[in-house]
């Protein structure tokens, strides 16, 4: 049996630090919320390198006397709890003593505090072993400067993820503490950059607004509710206003952010069926409880909690929440007592109607005096001959559809010489005429189109140069389908004795997919500007993870513009994109910032499957026109027995499937 030793101190630090100490947001947490426990009103966080390279925070608290920054180092020493009594009455956010010892540990750390602003104190830790502590001066308060983290245990630093995330995980625990203590002026600073700063005047709103946006902000609405254990406040966004995750939902007890999925059901019940499908609100909630109530010592994070009353907790907080959206649909607005912003200047679509049809963006006016010059009789009677021949003879063979043609040359030639149409079309003024609508080019277009199927005959493939050669023997397998009627959401169609039943929105957004990711690909991302720009808001977190990837949005058409302060800017957007441009772009980027790592081709498949549920919400009446036009179309898509979500498009009944369902097999 191999003999048993006890480890030495410095290893037992190391092993207590990849407990507490888990990336560079770690550190960040646990400082800022010593700084948090020692009273402090404004606290600075900044970041080199993504926390790798160095970490400080910096705070005006109560400060650490000369003598006792050896103890404040040291495993498992804490001024936050004394006895067994005090472990189960925490409140607290540091309490085991393990935070600066772990980060002293595994990296090289200093420390300048003051209690009284006048006579400070620094020191020095590397690899847990205290190198100097001299007398120094400082403000009141603590500055922590935490520099090459895991230099002695390089074997973590290969479970990191890129600079950009680690980055990101720092933002998104700074933006929590910020939310659950608005009466802190926080911070937070990345290679000189600011990326978060709250004014800490206890203004809630004023802190969302600062994390997610103004006009979320707005959008907000007071949550307050109490009962004999729990105290609850805070803010939750209308139910237009929504999230593709459960990223942006944040509860605070006792000013400790905590993951709990209960409590967050518990959030969502209190819309009842406000939020369609997979949508989360944006919402902030701050419970205050009796810390009896509460065990938070199960965690080494200290993320999760276990609470004692967590059912009566979780009908609080629906009840709560249903009563705010009840009380804004009764108050028909959602405006706050505590807190008014600026509204933004309203667009009216008006406005941008009369950008896109603007009189002077091309001159289309006829000159003066303009007159069409008089056909003859004959020459008229002519013309509606060969063009009723060619109508009745439109499917015939190709050969006598080339006579036709010629025919209508000659005929046309002649009409030529007489009606000398020019490319002048008034848009001020209804025409009697029908021949404005012709231009130059009208009669040799018509004899372009004539050689394409239908007119051509059967002999070419209708649209067969439409269909990668990967997809035609999938697009092969349906066959032409005739329309037998529709019910409400359902098409019906027949080949041969086979019944075919068609969704009527999956089929819609198929096609719609298949339309988007062409124009895509082709690089045909035809734009629609925009009378004034349209600005999207952000927290530090999305708008540092899309800033890097606006080049790889602009190859699918969204043009976005780097407008500071956590903002993007648009002046177009791609024409692909159906009804209102502001709610689905957001919806999109949403989409994009919840995906995880996608190559080109597969961002530009599930973009444009977004965009296509979006294009296509719901199931509209066709006309029997319509409907055979839908069953030809879908003939030509690239699969034509699926959307782009894998929903089921067409089923096929055979007779034999058919004679089961009636018993007769």
């Amino acid at each position: 049996m191999a003999e048993i030793h006890e480890l030495s101190e410095n290893l037992t630090n190391q092993i207590a630090a990849g407990e507490v100490i888990e990336r560079p947001a770690s550190v960040v947490k646990e400082l800022v919320e010593n700084a948090i426990d020692a009273e402090a009103t404004r606290i600075r966080v900044e970041v080199l390198k993504s926390g790798l390279t160095q970490i400080s925070v910096q705070d005006n608290g109560i400060g650490i006397a000369p003598d006792q920054i050896d103890l404040a180092f040291m495993r498992h020493a804490t001024s936050k709890i004394k006895n067994e009594r005090d472990l189960f009455n925490i409140a607290t956010l540091g309490f085991r003593g393990e935070a600066l010892a772990s980060i002293a540990a595994v990296s090289h750390a200093e420390i300048l505090t003051s209690t009284d602003g006048q006579i400070g104190t620094k020191a020095g830790f590397s690899g847990g072993i205290k190198s100097f502590q001299e007398d120094a001066g400082s403000p009141k308060g603590t500055k922590i400067t935490v520099r090459d983290l895991f230099y002695n245990t390089p074997a973590r630093l290969k479970y990191l993820k890129s600079p950009k995330t680690e980055l990101l995980k720092i933002v998104d625990i700074v933006d929590r503490i910020a939310l659950g203590h608005p009466e802190i002026s926080l911070t937070l600073a990345s290679d000189g950059k600011v990326l978060l700063r709250t004014p800490g005047n206890g203004n809630l709103k004023q802190d969302v607004a600062n994390i997610y946006g103004r006009k979320v902000a707005e959008e907000m609405l007071t949550v307050e509710s109490e009962d004999p254990d729990f105290t609850l406040y805070g803010l939750v966004s209308q139910p237009d206003l929504t999230r593709s995750n459960r990223n942006f939902i944040s509860i605070l007890l006792n000013g400790r952010y905590i993951k709990n999925y209960q409590l967050a059901a518990a959030l969502m019940d209190g819309y009842g069926t406000q939020l369609a499908g997979k949508k989360y609100p944006i919402a902030v909630l701050t419970i205050e409880a009796d810390p009896l109530l509460v065990d938070v010592n199960v965690h080494p994070t200290k993320e999760e909690v276990r609470l004692s009353k967590e059912k009566e907790l979780s009908r609080l907080i629906t009840g709560a929440v249903s009563q705010a959206l009840l009380g804004q649909e009764e108050a028909g607005s959602g405006s706050s007592p505590l807190f008014k912003l600026t509204p933004y200047k309203n667009k009216t679509e008006m406005d941008q109607l009369e950008f896109n049809l603007g009189k002077n963006v091309v001159d289309s006016k006829r000159p003066d005096g303009f007159s069409l010059p008089k056909v003859s009789e004959a020459e008229s009677k002519a013309i509606e001959k060969v063009k009723t021949k060619q109508a009745e003879s439109a499917f015939e063979a190709k050969a006598d559809v080339d006579l036709k043609n010629k025919q209508l040359e000659e005929a046309t030639k002649k009409s030529e010489e007489k009606v000398a149409v020019r490319d002048y079309v008034d848009l001020n003024q209804v025409r009697e005429d029908d021949q404005y609508v012709l231009t130059k080019t009208w009669d040799q277009n018509v004899l372009d189109q004539a050689q394409f199927p239908p007119f051509a005959g059967e002999d070419q493939a209708v649209g067969e140069e439409l269909i990668a050669p990967a997809d035609r023997a999938l697009a092969a397998n349906l066959p032409e389908l005739t329309l037998l009627g529709q019910t409400k959401a359902y098409l019906v169609a027949s080949h041969k004795e086979d019944l075919y039943l068609l969704d009527q929105v999956a089929v819609r957004r198929r096609l719609e997919y298949d339309k988007i990711v062409s124009s895509i690909q082709k690089a045909e991302n035809y734009q629609q500007g925009l009378l004034e720009p349209m600005v999207f808001d952000f927290g530090p977190y999305d708008y540092e993870k899309l800033k890097d990837q606006l080049p790889k949005l602009k190859k699918l058409g969204l043009i976005l513009e780097d407008f500071g302060q956590n903002a993007l800017l648009m002046r177009s957007y791609p024409t692909w994109i159906k009804g209102d441009p502001m709610s689905e772009i957001r919806e999109l980027l949403d989409q994009f910032l919840n995906a995880r790592k996608l190559d080109e081709g597969k961002m530009v498949s599930f973009l444009a499957a977004k965009a296509a549920e979006m294009a296509v919400p719901r199931r509209i009446k066709l006309s029997g026109s319509e409907a055979s036009q839908l069953l030809r179309d879908i003939a030509k898509a690239s699969d034509p027995y699926r959307d782009a979500s894998g929903q089921v498009a067409i089923v096929r009944l055979s007779q034999t499937d058919l004679g089961k369902l009636f018993k007769k097999n």
